[in-house]
């Protein structure tokens, strides 16, 4: 393990004012995203789609890596330029997804799933190293219900993230560690975040067994919200305060930085959260974004699969936003006059 490439990368990773997009769709799931704007799913336009975000002008001054899906990784740009050598022309770190789905979990509660991917993974980590992947990501599903999550579902997954990024750490790829509590049910703010709280100390037992470099690593966990069904939606300033409080029980200080999802949240509400967190100060880590409906749902809608212009500084401007609230220096009158 070379513990000093790897804890570069995860700073470079979270590095201030910059932070990750995730385009690491899969096949079905950008198919339901092209559905609605009337786009056929076919790999020309995947490729067509992925090619505007990652030409965009100015993207990287605001993007420091870039999640891709295993289809990506081997893809070239429209100009015949594999979009890894791209991606690293313009200084963003290529990444790639590796786990391969959540899947009902045996034994487990209503709902609740293991993430699957781990057979193999050695040898697909070395094939995507030498593509040009610099970091990996493998999502954790954890699903807050009647009498879930249970204890096993938390432990198992705790587990897999930890076997994944210790086999990332092996191979020189700096694993994204995403434990995410899902925000889709009726739930108050104070059960998400006691299910979070709960979910990072296992996390971080795991990864401790199992010998992860903690400085070479990113988190990429949920924020503590209320439920999306929740009739009382806890705000801005709440979220921020819940959420740091969590965070700075169960996260060590060796981590380089925290990159957040945004789990379903409109762009600007996942802007405003980052930006007030930051705010706060005080923190031991650099927190910042790894976003991917709320970076590219403005972009997709622009493009439409011709406006690539418009589509272009869609993405930009969410871009530019999520910069400035990974330095607290975000505005809602910046939404205004874009």
């Amino acid at each position: 393990m070379n513990e000093k490439m790897l804890n570069e990368t995860a700073r470079g990773m979270v590095a201030p004012g910059r932070g990750l997009l995730a385009a690491d769709e899969s096949t079905g799931t950008i198919k339901k995203r092209f559905d609605k704007i009337g786009v056929d799913n076919t790999e020309p336009n995947r490729r067509a789609y992925r090619d505007m975000l990652f030409t965009t002008p100015g993207f990287e001054k605001h993007t420091s890596g870039v999640i891709l899906f295993e289809e990506t990784l081997f893809q070239s740009s429209l100009t015949g330029q594999p979009f890894p050598r791209l991606l690293a022309s313009k200084g963003v770190i290529p990444g790639i997804k590796v786990d391969q789905g959540a899947k009902p979990l045996a034994g487990g509660g209503a709902d609740e799933t293991v993430t699957e991917g781990l057979d193999g993974l050695r040898e697909r980590l070395k094939k995507y190293g030498e593509a040009g992947a610099r970091f990996a990501k493998w999502r954790a599903v954890i699903t807050i219900g009647d009498g879930t999550p249970t204890d096993y579902c938390i432990d198992v997954n705790a587990h897999a993230l930890a076997r994944y990024a210790a086999l990332c750490q092996e191979a020189g790829i700096v694993p994204i560690v995403e434990p995410e509590v899902l925000m889709d049910a009726d739930n108050t703010v104070e059960v998400c975040e006691a299910v979070t709280d709960r979910t990072l100390e296992v996390v971080f037992d795991a990864l401790y067994r199992q010998r992860v470099l903690l400085e070479g690593m990113v988190l990429k966990p949920n924020m503590v919200v209320s439920g999306a069904q929740c009739p009382t939606q806890a705000d801005v300033a709440e979220v921020a305060a819940r959420t740091v409080k969590v965070l700075k029980r169960r996260v060590p200080s060796a981590v380089p930085g925290i990159a957040f999802l945004s789990g379903g949240q409109s762009d600007e509400l996942a802007t405003a959260h980052l930006d007030a967190m930051n705010k706060l100060g005080g923190l031991p880590w650099n927190l910042t974004f790894s976003y991917g409906r709320a970076l590219q749902a403005a972009a997709l809608k622009a493009w439409s699969g011709s406006n690539v212009d418009a589509g272009k500084a869609a993405h930009l401007h969410r871009a530019r936003m999520n910069g400035l609230a990974s330095l607290g220096q975000w505005d809602q009158s910046l939404e205004k006059a874009a």
